[in-house]
């Protein structure tokens, strides 16, 4: 990878710090962020005369009582200007264009730093030496009761402290910022509907030994507080199949040798659809180190848990056992499917020991079986068993021929569970595995700094419709998330059922789950979703009756050189545009209203060519598995009807 094309920085002489007040614009000149100084710090965002952030409070608290912010008096400010043009493996985008201003006010032993971009605001502490952070104060005063996204904790939800517990998976509640449930955290991106259209987006970024932070308002006002997990004391084995890392107390402060803390992040939409293509939690994190990640492999997955291990038409008992795996890799080679996944049952359940696998699985065996297709194996590990000694199993496995590792359960974002992160990350880079970190907080920018690490969970996915009641409105949760959640990063959201339900007709069913919405919504989800490990959720069997479809899933990439989007509202409708080479895919969805989407291809450049279309069948809003596959000229707009529930995939070569 090579780090920097072009760099272009202008540094302002430190000069003593005289004034109270401190502006610093984007480099368009909209966004404004003012920093006061004073009895406290704070900070206020606007874009072009219009407040989005009143001063809202910002410092940190060392366990040796010392504040950073506060009272404190600053020395000096630096200012500088930055362009910079690198390039992005495993990204949305392949060149990451980065422009910012900058203002750093320099404390004594600290600075924060605050940018400001075209697209966003952000702020950061950094230390001169690491501490130990016993508490930090994070404000985001809106000027109005506006109306919020809000993805609430839903597990363990007794007291706020007992919801530092939870997968981070959660619909979203719509309502103004008055109206917060007290008894409740949120986990982040937060959305808000601001003033003359703006859509503010709040998260953070460069996580790194810190815990992450979950938003709370518990007076009524219009003003959110940042809320974060103590540093864990006493952590026992227990949860799922005690795989899981139970906190019983807490220590009294929130991390302990840190140095830089994590950006806080205001990303800045003028439309909707801004949001969607939005990048700048990828932009603030730190680069990785080293120049060569080519033995990283991005790609698409067969999986087993959500269709159950469900085959049919086959002359074995389908389960987990090696016949099974070997139909999946062969179904795998034949469609041309970079990985075959064993999720949860490989290894002997309840021991927490990954070197104890089941006696019906020859996994030597089905690494060789899987090379010599060309096929790659990942491995399902539950967090606490993975933990126990990382480096051995990852060496062991390596050696094997297993490629990475789809690691669940962590549920927790404090301070150590973040370090876990960045060590799994390290100890499977070392070994030229691949990760997706399942049962999993938000991205913080890790998949930017360690390029192997290729998606999250962190998202109300797909494998929801295995249990979930008919009164989960998935449907309308997918045309939320790319304007909130997906916002942070990817999503291992695990699309591609190939059982579909319109309105009224879906059910749980454990083991021959089925989705909401139409086929083609299950198709565009290959394109709206962010995802450079992406999973094929249903059967082979189902799969090898439906060649078209399965054709299409395959041929989609998962990494892009430019991604457009093109329209959208939260909560209503996506249509997304990415471009591979010179091929453009592009995917659209809508809520449970129906709706009519024209495409127009001169809008992305493209003059000519030839379009491979997979739109909703005129049945489909009773039948959601209707479809029609057909190919016009890319010459004139398209118009497209999208059923209820519904969406379309196009491909233009």
């Amino acid at each position: 990878m090579k780090r920097w094309i072009m760099t272009a920085v202008l540094v302002v002489a430190a000069m003593t710090l005289q004034a109270k007040e401190y502006v610093v614009s984007s480099p368009d000149g909209a966004v404004v962020m003012t920093v006061t100084t004073g009895d406290r710090v704070t900070y206020s965002v606007s874009r072009r005369g219009t407040l989005l952030l009143a001063p809202s409070e910002l410092a940190v608290t060392l366990s040796d009582g010392t504040v950073y912010g506060g009272k404190a008096s600053f020395s000096k400010v630096v200012r500088r200007s930055v362009q910079n043009y690198s390039e992005a493996p495993f990204h949305k985008r392949r060149i990451l264009k980065d422009m910012y201003n900058e203002l750093t006010l320099k404390g004594k032993g600290y600075d924060i730093v605050f940018r400001v971009y075209d697209d966003g605001a952000a702020y950061r502490f950094v230390s001169a030496k690491p501490v130990k952070v016993a508490a930090e104060t994070a404000r985001f005063c809106l000027p109005e009761d506006w109306t919020l996204w809000v993805p609430y904790v839903r597990q363990h939800t007794e007291t706020l402290e007992s919801q530092f517990y939870n997968s981070f998976e959660n619909t979203y509640e719509h309502h103004p910022v008055s109206a917060w449930r007290a008894d409740r955290l949120a986990f982040l991106p937060v959305t808000v509907d601001a003033a003359d259209g703006v859509k503010l987006c709040i998260t953070e970024s460069d996580l790194h030994g810190y815990p992450g932070m979950y938003l709370h308002d518990d007076d009524g006002s219009t003003t959110l507080r940042g809320v974060f997990a103590p540093y864990p004391d006493k952590v026992l084995q227990g949860g799922h199949n005690r795989l899981q890392g139970e906190v019983q107390t807490r220590m009294d402060y929130l991390a302990d040798g840190v140095a830089e803390l994590p950006w806080r992040c205001i990303v800045i939409a003028t439309e909707d659809r801004r949001l969607a293509d939005n990048d700048l939690v990828y932009r603030l994190a730190r680069p990785a180190e080293g120049s060569d990640w080519s033995w990283v492999k991005p790609g698409k997955v067969a999986w087993d848990w959500w269709n159950a291990w469900n085959l049919y038409g086959v002359d074995f008992e389908a389960g987990i056992n090696n016949e099974t795996y070997q139909y999946y890799i062969d179904f795998a080679a034949q469609k041309g499917i970079e990985y075959v996944i064993l999720d949860e049952g490989w290894a002997v359940n309840l021991q927490a020991d990954l070197m104890q696998v089941v006696p019906e699985i020859d996994l030597p065996m089905l690494c060789r079986y899987a090379e010599e297709r060309s096929v790659g194996l990942i491995l399902w590990a539950g967090y606490w068993a993975f933990n126990r000694d990382m480096d051995a199993v990852c060496r062991h496995y390596a050696d094997m021929g297993i490629k990475g590792w789809k690691i669940d359960f962590m549920d927790r974002d404090d301070a150590e569970m973040v370090s876990f992160y960045e060590r799994a990350a390290a100890t499977t880079a070392k070994h030229h595995q691949v990760v997706d970190f399942h049962g999993a907080y938000k991205p913080t920018g890790l998949q930017r700094t360690w390029p192997n690490v290729l998606n999250f969970e962190g998202v109300f996915g797909q494998e929801q419709m295995k249990w979930s009641k008919a009164e989960v409105d998935q449907v309308t949760y997918d045309v939320t998330i790319p304007f909130t959640r997906l916002v942070a990063g990817p999503a291992d959201y695990t699309q591609g059922a190939m059982r579909n339900a319109s309105k009224g007709n879906y059910r749980a069913v454990y083991t021959e789950p089925m989705s909401q919405g139409t086929r083609c919504r299950q198709l565009a989800g290959y394109i709206v979703f962010d995802a450079p490990l992406t999973m094929l959720c249903d059967s082979p069997s189902n799969y090898l009756r439906e060649a078209e479809c399965t054709g299409f899933i395959a041929s989609v990439p998962t990494v892009w050189d430019e991604t457009v989007a093109l329209d959208g509202r939260i909560g209503e409708y996506i249509v997304m545009a990415r471009r591979k080479g010179a091929v453009w895919y592009i995917g659209a969805m809508t809520d449970w209203t129906e709706r009519d989407i024209t495409i127009d291809f001169g809008d992305l450049g493209i003059t000519g060519g030839e379009v491979e279309v997979f739109r909703d069948g005129p049945n489909a809003h009773h039948a959601a598995r209707d479809y029609v596959r057909e190919t016009v000229s890319a010459d004139t707009p398209l118009s497209l009807h999208l059923a209820p529930g519904g969406g379309f995939a196009l491909v233009v070569r």
